[in-house]
């Protein structure tokens, strides 16, 4: 009987909603994203914006699926049965996103059916802040308003176009890219620097659930770094997300050296590795 339960990968009905929110509380910094989408949403895939997958009971095996495919929980037998239940439906994820241990076996699943994948990020450092930040932050970084809407969205072309490798604005114009910053905006959760109408950083709180927020989208202005912009400006994220009873977190690849020098010096201290496979 519970040889023939485990076989394949389920979705998870909202009846389940209580232990979904028992599990991703166990590891609150890398279940942000999904945590705070479930506290805010439930299981209602049209308001969660995915579903929910399990393959038994939820304690054992747990993965999200929707604009990226994040495995939550599961040994070698669960990411399979995810792995194949996955590439049964048209793919509607760009990136397998999570913990390494997780994400890298998935796709070595997936990869025959969805690969080649245009990068594997195999080794992103996970980090958060359980102490003040140990810098300064910046008095001038301050949240987005409407009207700086089109010197945000420059600034976000020119940090997804370096940091992804594509241009964001292609195949429809940046129809799609726009109205995803400009919710952004809306929501509150765009934080930049802007000296002359010109943004010199930018930041989002990316993922928020009731324990954690997770900054990403972190960005300087190419000509202005190495003055402690982002330095200042991430401590000034962190300083807000604790002022409201968050722990700050991010994830940041190995190779951004830089990046993690400024981190360190505010304090982030690495708690996991998360991994990212980019898929065309």
């Amino acid at each position: 009987m519970l040889v023939r339960r485990l076989r394949g990968a389920r979705p998870v009905g909202t009846a389940e909603t209580a232990a979904v929110l028992r599990v991703l509380d166990e590891d609150p910094i890398a279940n942000c994203l999904v945590a705070g989408r479930v506290q805010s949403h439930g299981l209602i895939p049209g308001a969660l914006g995915g579903e929910m997958w399990t393959r038994g009971t939820v304690d054992r095996a747990l993965c999200f699926v929707g604009g990226n495919l994040v495995p939550l929980r599961g040994d070698a037998g669960d990411l399979r049965a995810f792995a194949q239940r996955a590439v049964r439906f048209d793919r509607t994820c760009t990136a397998v996103v999570g913990r390494a241990e997780l994400v890298l076996p998935l796709w070595d699943w997936l990869a025959p059916e969805w690969g080649p994948a245009r990068e594997i990020r195999s080794d992103q450092p996970l980090l958060a802040l359980t102490t003040p930040p140990q810098t300064e932050t910046d008095p001038a970084v301050r949240r987005v308003r409407p009207a700086d809407f089109e010197a945000f969205f420059a600034a976000s072309v020119a940090m997804f176009i370096e940091e992804v490798g594509i241009d964001p604005r292609r195949g429809d114009g940046g129809v799609g890219y726009r109205r995803r910053v400009a919710e952004v905006v809306r929501s509150g959760s765009a934080f930049a620097r802007i000296d002359d109408g010109e943004v010199v950083f930018k930041a989002e709180i990316g993922a928020r659930s009731d324990r954690v927020g997770q900054i990403n989208g972190v960005w300087v202005q190419p000509r202005l770094r190495g003055r402690g912009l982002g330095t200042a400006g991430t401590a000034t994220l962190a300083a807000e997300l604790q002022h409201h009873g968050l722990t700050p977190s991010l994830y940041v690849n190995t190779y951004n050296t830089a990046a993690r020098r400024s981190y360190d010096r505010i304090g982030f201290t690495e708690v996991d590795t998360f991994a990212t496979v980019l898929i065309d």
